[in-house]
């Protein structure tokens, strides 16, 4: 790139291009993309020869992915900007959007915590109050640790006795965070000040006197896209600095591994859980008073959760021999294996188990919805929970002493609602409910299963107006992850309320990568079954066409990180099936992603291109090395973010700009950068808005969807 300036090479010409979807609709001016020179840079994967023409693009901090960057988002925002209705849609999205959100209430020494969000604050602002029944006072308002909302907290913990809080700040979105000490009597920050913490915040020893954390050296160069080595578990105690801090445990054999402390409640036991990626620990263990920590549960097949540790025995849930989980415990003074405390249902997915005031309250689900159960510690169920409705539950955890809990229930729907349980009667009553700007009796949810190319049975939730008919003619938004066993169940989108208005319909599909249905369906979408997920993505569209929910000139496919994998998979696999392509903070090239900074960590789920074996199946469905030269592809609005150091924004700029150079069709392929945010985790809700509505408009735009303005 040297001696090539970069203000001719990346000029925008004074020509521009005509775009419209449709001919009845008025036309768009398109700038020409950037000029985006295309380099010589060639790998060898076992006799496999690859170009990577944009390698260019990988360097974040040159000057000519700069202009480069600025260059994309100038064609981008002068396209959206001629959208007639963008700013409709952003000013709906607004009002959907402003509504007080709260969360549920946990009790710290004498108060109750609860975060709270009057409508557009940028970030949810921590109060408390020593009465649930009065209104709280604010205690910790992130709005206040930047001028524009960029700083989140990523983590909060308080200390056994509730005189300390301790919390993980991230600017920017980024993964780094920096550990922070609050007294709770005066509400003032003490001196203690922790750098260079990833994946980790402050785990209190029981005495309250300092906390645990997992740092990693400082990097020397390249902070948001260098790999991460060595992570280490360290204690600090309170009012001293951190280069006093006591190494707790370092492993030199595995600099690629992450290593967490969690301390029992009653002061016995220190255990360090760790994992090579994003499924698969290992626990270790140690008195607490010192000695060597020895393998009490051996990795790295399968998945190890402490729970709770009582009288020596360590309460783990797990799917070791078990695809649907299990609660089992092992004797920490004679351990010779795990024994049931709760076996696995057949049926539904153990998700979660949470001690609360002397119990274990157990969730699962059924058919990707909420199931909850209260048990005692020797298994014995006390009840099932009786949900308000059916939806998405949490925050089923209490203290030890605790009489009742409060937990929240959303659906598609209907957001966030704070219900109080009685632990001893087991009945629930009604916290608080949000007002909203719309009316939830217009819309219903279905859930489908329709069948993916091997025959397999997938589930798909269907949001829509009641009056919605199936004439081929909604524009629809298809959302799917696919992966990491991460579930999607329902919960409350207000740009899914947005679509639905208009006619539109939002499907959210359960494919296979998940564990919605255990370990067995993570497994079937893992690896060298990973185009299963693909095929099940691509089943949901299909399904969604021939029953006349939608068709090919009105679908939109969309899904962030492993998502964004999905949808430039299924893009470059089947450019005929959609209209339009949202590939969000995407994974997308997969021959390189393990460099940067922990995309090592995904290697248990996707494979390597290091191993020959893997690089077959992975270069298969790469998105950036199966785009073809001259090949008509759908409307494509590729978003990312500058500060991404969990996916690297290289990923979505050397697919973009592959895609441009090798479009054969009319349809754009824009690419949207934000600044000052990360791979999504803490952005404010302002920038929410506008991603949610650039998004929205290029969707409709594209869909030939004319927007309507709601009646009030």
């Amino acid at each position: 790139m040297n001696g090539i300036r970069l203000a001719t090479l990346f000029a925008l010409s004074a020509a521009a291009l005509t775009t419209s979807c449709k001919s009845n609709q008025m036309k768009i001016e398109r700038l020409p993309y950037p000029e985006t020179p295309r380099g010589e840079v060639v790998d060898n994967y076992f006799g496999t020869e690859v170009a990577d023409p944009y390698r260019w693009l990988e360097d974040d901090n040159s000057e000519a992915t700069a202009a480069w960057v600025e260059a994309e988002n100038a064609v981008t925002q002068d396209y959206l900007r001629q959208i007639p209705y963008r700013d409709a849609i952003r000013e709906r999205l607004t009002e959907l959007w402003n509504y007080p959100k709260q969360g549920s209430l946990s009790r710290h020494g004498d108060y109750y915590y609860y975060f709270y969000n009057d409508g557009l604050q940028n970030q949810s602002v921590l109060y408390r109050t020593g009465d649930p029944a009065a209104e709280g006072e604010v205690f910790l308002d992130p709005n206040s640790l930047s001028d524009d909302g960029t700083v989140a907290l990523a983590d909060l913990s308080f200390s056994e006795d509730g005189r300390y809080l301790a919390y993980a700040a991230a600017a920017s979105g980024s993964d780094w965070v920096e550990i922070r000490v609050m007294d709770t009597r005066t509400g003032e920050l003490t001196q203690d000040r922790i750098n260079w913490v990833k994946f980790s915040g402050a785990i209190w020893a029981p005495d309250s006197e300092g906390f645990y954390y997992s740092a990693y050296d400082a990097p020397e160069k390249g902070v948001f896209s260098s790999q991460n080595q060595f992570q280490k578990v360290y204690y600090h105690k309170l009012g001293t600095k951190q280069e006093a801090d006591r190494l707790v445990y370092r492993d030199d054999a595995h600099p690629l591994r992450y290593n967490n402390a969690w301390p029992s409640e009653d002061g016995r036991w220190l255990f360090v859980i760790a994992s090579e990626g994003t499924s698969g620990t290992e626990i270790l263990y140690r008195p607490a008073s010192g000695g060597r920590f020895s393998v009490l549960l051996a990795g790295f097949a399968h998945d190890y959760a402490p729970v709770d540790c009582i009288n020596d025995q360590l309460y783990v849930m797990t799917n070791d021999g078990a695809s649907n989980y299990r609660l089992a415990r092992i004797d920490l003074n004679a351990p010779a294996g795990l024994q049931d405390v709760i076996a696995e249902n057949a049926e539904n997915l153990l998700t979660d188990v949470s001690p609360a005031g002397g119990y274990l309250m157990a969730t699962y689900l059924e058919d990707a919805q909420s199931k909850v159960y209260q048990y005692n510690y020797d298994g014995t169920l006390v009840r099932e929970v009786e949900l308000p409705a059916i939806g998405t539950a949490g925050g089923f955890g209490a203290k030890r002493e605790a009489t009742d809990l409060y937990y929240v229930l959303s659906n598609f729907t209907s957001p966030a609602t704070v219900y109080n349980y009685d632990l001893e009667t087991g009945r629930s009553f009604l916290y608080k409910a949000p007002q909203v700007n719309f009316d939830p009796d217009r819309f219903v949810t279905e859930q489908v299963f329709y069948t993916s190319k091997d025959g397999t049975q997938v589930p798909m939730f269907i949001v829509h107006r009641k009056d919605l008919k199936l004439d081929g003619k909604n524009p629809c938004y298809l959302y799917a992850y696919g992966g990491f066993q991460i579930n999607l169940t329902p919960g409350f989108n207000p740009s899914a309320i947005l679509l639905a208005e208009q006619g539109g319909i939002y499907c959210v599909a359960n494919l296979r990568g998940g564990s919605e249905y255990g370990e067995q369906w993570h497994r079937d979408g893992m690896l060298d079954k990973k185009q299963n997920v693909f095929d099940d993505f691509i089943a949901a569209a299909e399904y969604l066409i021939e029953k006349k929910y939608t068709s090919s000139e009105k679908l939109a496919i969309a899904g962030g990180s492993n998502g964004g994998l999905l949808v430039g998979a299924c893009e470059v696999q089947r450019p005929d099936l959609y209209a339009v392509c949202l590939p969000a903070v995407g994974v997308l090239d997969m021959l390189r992603y393990h460099k940067f900074t922990i995309g090592w960590g995904w290697a248990v789920e996707y494979g390597t291109s290091e191993n020959e074996e893997q690089f077959d199946y992975i270069y298969k469905y790469s998105p950036l090395h199966n785009i073809r030269e001259g090949v008509s592809y759908p409307a494509t609005l590729v978003t990312t973010a500058d500060h991404d150091d969990r996916v690297v924004p290289a990923h979505s700029f050397k697919f973009a700009a592959a895609l441009q150079h090798a479009q054969g069709g009319d349809a754009p392929i824009l690419i949207r950068i934000e600044s000052k945010a990360g791979h999504g985790a803490g952005k404010p809700t302002s920038k929410r808005i506008d991603e949610a509505a650039d998004t929205y408009a290029f969707l409709f735009w594209n869909t030939d969807t004319k927007y309507k303005p709601v009646r009030k």
